[in-house]
């Protein structure tokens, strides 16, 4: 594959709801570049874009793929992305290197939830866009319905760019009103045609032109003078208003019967940005060394700078970095620096990478996306950039775990490797993390959903050959103490030669701090050589409390007397003491079961903020306030227990459809309704620990 100047290049992100056709549609694409011969299906595991085991298992898309496309001495880098909720993070990390996306819909289906939650974002990092409206072979006599629906929910700036033209009650092409053209289906392919007299496009024609008027003053001016604009100049003017998202333009077909296919290629080249364009031509970021704002110029005689938006790990060829480079040139056999981890990295190798194929490449220039292998150091959302000239651009920002399982493997002797495994697949998927509880001695992972954290498993065994099973994470309760107390703590040990002897009086009362000890010993009566022995007495004992052998927090301990024997008392003997005292003061301070309480915020559609509420009144939280957002949305925030609330991400997704996000993390512990102390107490795992 050759190299193409900047402003022949097209970075473009298909996103959409699952089902909508993206992955067809980028088969489509590539055939009719001729880079296929025949488009495959997911069914059949023969697509380009879905190549993992699990994607072909699993018949949808896991991870985001790259397919670069050439076509009409122009280059489009097309990156298919997950339909999937649980898969937001690899939408991100595309859209963080596109200059522009297609919106796929179906178009029987309506304007779907993840249609609606990736216009969100795409509004949110402020992409130039194109819908384009998907299976109009199966979905014809919704077309008119599914337009004034986008409108409501997008907005006039939504604006159709076709006509639709049929034979009987079957959809064969349609009018590309922009070029005043038709395109039709003849059974094999989609042909120039000329435009139907019975199709009425004269009022899409018009809102059009207002569109191409309202650009710019001049073309006003012509626009009310009554004269016609030249395919440049509707041209020009429809690229300016896209770029700057004051124009969506609605493109329709079959990506099956390859309809619209070329319409849509010759859309994004003509309306979507250059690299350069993207961002104004720019990359700010800081200089690593000085802290200062650095910025690189989108061209390929800057220095080089480079993102890292993608990492795939494989057991056999290691882990393949995808990029964008943002600034430069890169070549074979450079030294470069990644500005994250101040470290040198040899770039040995970089191709193109179509789907898991490798096109060898001796340059990459900046605007482009390339790959490369055997990165020592360099994780997704790294940069790396020429060493004289530092740059580190702004991280990634990945949404965090939402919900957690506890995993072991089935067998005792992959216990080592369950971890490295897992460790590797976090450099694949930034979404994912893995926590080791020491309390309760699980290893955690989380994620997205279950669907998620599901394929994970899968990918442990498939890619790392280790069998696991998931259970529900226990909770990392806690204890205290309610009233105070005042005890004595005697050890006392003889046993022929010398002796053990020890003798302390504490008083325990509850605090806010964690743990305090007072020292409040006052002539002598235990040597202050032994007193740092009692500390660490009570220190070892508060980590394990006498109700379910849960740590003990917010405790007061003040030692003020005791007693000690010149021979027979040392370190060892005070120690015990003290955790005599402990287990003995505890019990008579009224212990109780603290829980962890989790602070929340769900951000839901207004419509559904009662329902939400009334869940979170059922789960025994507390709503501590709503936020008006943009979209018709609304953030409430709340604290609940943590046990109420893991797989609150599954239940929130039923309740509101899928449009629901949030976010939590931990706040505070908190006394344990009465009732719910025995069970917790019996259920404990560390009680007969």
């Amino acid at each position: 594959m050759k190299n193409y100047g900047i402003g022949e290049i097209r970075n473009i992100s298909l996103v959409g709801h699952r089902g909508s056709g993206k992955t067809i549609l980028s088969e489509a694409l590539l055939q009719v570049s001729g880079a296929l011969a025949k488009i495959g299906s997911i069914e059949s595991g023969s697509t380009i874009s879905d190549f993992d085991k699990e994607e072909k298992k699993r018949e949808f898309s896991i991870n985001t793929s790259v397919i670069p496309l050439e076509y009409l001495e122009h280059k489009y880098n097309v990156l298919d992305t997950p339909g999937y909720f649980d898969f937001k993070g690899e939408v991100l990390s595309a859209l963080r290197v596109s200059g522009g996306a297609v919106l796929v819909m179906d178009a029987a289906s309506g304007v779907e939830v993840g249609a609606e939650k990736s216009w969100k974002m795409l509004e949110e990092f402020k992409i130039p866009r194109i819908i384009f409206i998907n299976k109009m072979d199966k979905g014809l006599e919704n077309y008119g319905k599914l337009l004034n629906e986008m409108k409501e929910k997008f907005g006039n700036k939504v604006a159709p760019f076709c006509v639709p033209i049929t034979e009987g009650e079957e959809f064969k092409g349609f009018v590309n009103v922009a070029e005043m053209k038709g395109r039709v289906f003849d059974g094999e392919n989609c042909v120039d045609s000329e435009i139907p007299e019975d199709i009425d496009i004269s009022e899409i024609r018009n809102h059009l032109m207002e569109a191409v008027a309202e650009t710019d003053e001049e073309l006003m001016e012509k626009y009310f003078n009554g004269e016609e604009f030249s395919q440049e100049e509707i041209n020009t003017a429809l690229h300016k208003g896209v770029v700057e998202g004051n124009l969506i333009p609605v493109i329709i077909g079959s990506a099956t019967n390859r309809i619209g296919v070329h319409t849509l290629f010759k859309a994004l080249f003509d309306y979507m940005p250059t690299p350069q364009e993207a961002g104004n031509g720019a990359k700010a970021g800081i200089n690593p060394v000085t802290g200062e704002e650095a910025v690189r110029a989108v061209d390929e005689n800057e220095p080089f700078s480079a993102l890292i938006f993608k990492t795939l790990v494989d057991p056999f060829i290691g882990k393949i970095s995808l990029f964008k480079v943002e600034s430069g040139v890169l070549r074979k056999d450079t030294e470069v620096l990644n500005a994250n981890k101040d470290k040198k990295e040899r770039i040995s190798n970089i191709f193109f990478l179509r789907g898991n194929k490798q096109l060898e490449a001796d340059e990459i220039k900046a605007g482009d996306i390339g790959a490369t292998t055997k990165l020592q150091y360099t994780l997704t959302g790294d940069t790396l950039c020429d060493k004289d000239n530092p740059i580190k651009y702004e991280d990634i920002v990945f949404p965090k775990p939402t919900i957690y399982f506890a995993i072991e493997p089935m067998e005792k002797n992959d216990d080592e490797k369950i971890s490295t495994s897992l460790q590797r697949l976090i450099e694949e998927d930034p979404t994912f993390a893995i926590e080791r509880n020491f309390e309760t001695k699980e290893l955690l992972i989380g994620g997205q959903g279950d669907k998620h954290l599901d394929i994970i498993t899968s990918k442990l065994e498939n890619k790392f050959g280790v069998k696991s099973k998931t259970l529900e994470p226990k909770i990392s309760y806690r204890e205290t103490i309610k009233k105070m107390a005042a005890v004595q703590g005697k050890h006392k040990k003889q046993s022929g030669g010398a002796g053990q002897y020890g003798d302390v009086h504490i008083k325990f009362e509850p605090t806010t701090s964690e743990f305090e000890f007072v020292d409040d010993i006052h002539g002598g009566v235990v040597p202050r050589s032994y007193i740092p022995a009692v500390e660490k007495g009570l220190v070892e004992a508060k980590q394990k409390g006498i109700l379910a052998g849960y740590p003990v927090i917010n405790l007061k301990a003040t030692l003020f007397d005791g007693s000690y024997h010149p021979v027979d008392s040392n370190e060892i003997s005070f120690k015990q003491a003290a955790i005599l005292a402990f287990r003995k003061g505890i019990q008579e301070a009224q212990p109780i079961i603290l829980e962890p309480i989790m602070k929340m915020e769900v951000v839901v559609p207004e419509g559904d903020t009662g329902d939400i509420m009334g869940d979170i009144n059922k789960r025994r939280g507390r709503v501590l306030g709503i936020d008006a957002l943009k979209n018709g949305e609304q953030k409430i925030i709340v604290e609940v227990p943590q046990v109420e609330i893991m797989k609150y991400s599954l239940d929130l997704r039923a309740m509101t459809q899928g449009r629901g996000e949030f976010e939590f993390a931990f706040d505070r512990y908190e006394a344990v309704p009465e009732h719910l102390t025995a069970k917790i107490i019996q259920e404990s795992p560390l009680k007969a620990n």
